[in-house]
């Protein structure tokens, strides 16, 4: 193992445990110029750390970009989110 993998497994760590908040935040609101390309930055590091065989920094970095991705879907400003929770809130009521 090379000790630059370590290192960009740790920033890569980093970045995963400040993301995770702002997926849960049902309130959050990431704009989709931000989101995205940091999804495919991190998809795009990671496929390169893999082909190098740092198999640790490959694995933060994917990570990183899924949550990016999980981020762009869920908590950027749409017109597909904003009525995907008004329909979970009517159907709440519902039940």
């Amino acid at each position: 193992m090379m000790w630059q993998d370590l290192v960009f497994l740790v920033g890569s760590v980093f970045s995963i445990l400040f993301l995770v908040p702002t997926l849960k935040d049902r309130t959050a609101n990431v704009p989709l110029g931000t989101s995205l390309p940091s999804a495919a930055i991190g998809v795009v590091y990671g496929a390169s750390f893999y082909s190098m065989g740092m198999v640790f920094s490959a694995s933060g970095s994917l990570l990183t970009g899924v949550l990016w991705g999980g981020i762009a879907a869920l908590r950027s400003p749409s017109e597909l989110n904003y009525n995907f929770d008004r329909v979970s809130r009517v159907v709440s009521k519902l039940v």
